[in-house]
């Protein structure tokens, strides 16, 4: 039986990409086991999938001054160590990675015992884990074609980000159950992420009379963000996020509006879902979520309506322009070579086992 170590944490984004991942290597038949920070968001995830999970000391590495940097090198030295134990111990086949800083000692221990390793970048620019773990893979897999020329050319694969199965799986007929919509009028999905947010939700809720003498809204707002006075409105069901019933949301709606974290981008190119992107502004990230938003615009994947130009206006015509448009929007991403990421990952995967 192959054997094969996932590690990835910090986030849900390094975490969910090689939940997507465990199906497909079960049926190859590999033996999965899981190395996380010893508390973290991974831990609960993996864990009811009861995939064994090891857990070791994981420190962040900054670019800017923090006390902190003077004691979290001493966790990834001791991360190292504990990494190199495990997968002794394992002895895998092969290392897939999906990032954060949890990652790098694992990786890097990875190629000191002569364990291939396979790691993935989802976002433009390679952030400063991944950085560091890039000399001692075998294969950097990325969800874009700029990111490319930031990698070594004989280990770059375009490959997307590996998407749930039952991602795909949505049921347009229990959607419209759930949400008591009518089948005939399309439908518009808005998701501002778990937090939501305040420039989308409040661009959707001024514009709400307009659009609902043509579309329906399904409005994902964040926690804390529903508005009562709201609730009842036909063709309008709003909710702080939904878990359960989100695949057959999705297999209803006709156009997204999302954030652009690479994850869930990719899942909307996954789906072929028409969208409008507005990405987190540069003042309250690192910015690669417009370089993310801006790739997928330059494909012709989506429309992008950065966070400051949200106005009433321009998110109805952007809406109007992109249902008009549906069709060109969906044939461009079923031509992607982006739409298979599994099968594409895994193949890298069973051809780096062999080595």
């Amino acid at each position: 039986m192959k054997r094969i170590v996932l590690t990835g944490g910090g986030t849900a984004g390094h975490v969910t990409p090689n939940i997507a991942l465990i199906p497909s290597l079960q049926k190859e038949g590999y033996e999965i086991s899981y190395i996380g920070s010893y508390e973290g968001i991974e831990k609960n995830l993996i864990e009811e999938l009861d995939i064994p999970y090891y857990g070791i000391s994981s420190g962040k590495l900054r670019r800017y001054f923090d006390p902190k940097n003077f004691s979290d090198p001493f966790k990834v030295i001791k991360g190292y160590g504990e990494a190199k134990k495990i997968l002794k111990h394992l002895k895998p086949d092969v290392i897939f990675s999906k990032g954060g800083f949890v990652t790098v000692p694992v990786v890097i221990a990875a190629k000191h015992l002569s364990i291939p390793a396979i790691i993935h970048e989802s976002d433009m620019t390679p952030g400063l884990a991944n950085k560091l773990a890039i000399p001692c893979a075998v294969k950097v897999c990325c969800n874009f074609p700029e990111t490319l020329k930031y990698l070594p050319s004989g280990k770059a694969v375009l490959t997307g980000s590996p998407i749930r199965k039952e991602l795909m799986e949505g049921s347009k007929t229990k959607a419209l159950q759930f949400l008591g919509f009518h089948p005939a009028k399309p439908v518009i999905m808005v998701i501002g992420g778990s937090l939501g947010s305040v420039a989308i939700n409040n661009a959707i809720r001024d514009n709400l009379d307009s659009l609902l003498e043509k579309y329906q809204v399904i409005h994902l707002c964040g926690e804390g963000k529903t508005e009562p006075a709201l609730e009842g409105r036909r063709g309008y069901r709003q909710f702080e996020y939904i878990k359960q019933e989100l695949a057959d949301l999705f297999a209803l709606s006709d156009v997204v509006i999302s954030r652009a974290g690479a994850n869930a981008i990719c899942e909307l190119l996954a789906l072929r879902k028409p969208n409008i992107l507005i990405p987190l502004s540069a003042a309250a990230s690192r910015g690669d979520q417009i370089l993310n938003a801006r790739s997928f615009e330059n494909q012709g994947f989506s429309v992008v309506i950065e966070e400051e130009q949200v106005t009433n206006t321009s998110l109805y015509e952007a809406i109007e322009r992109v249902y008009k448009n549906r069709d060109k929007y969906i044939l461009t991403m079923r031509n992607s070579a982006q739409t298979d990421s599994v099968a594409t990952i895994v193949e890298l995967i069973k051809e780096s086992s062999k080595q």
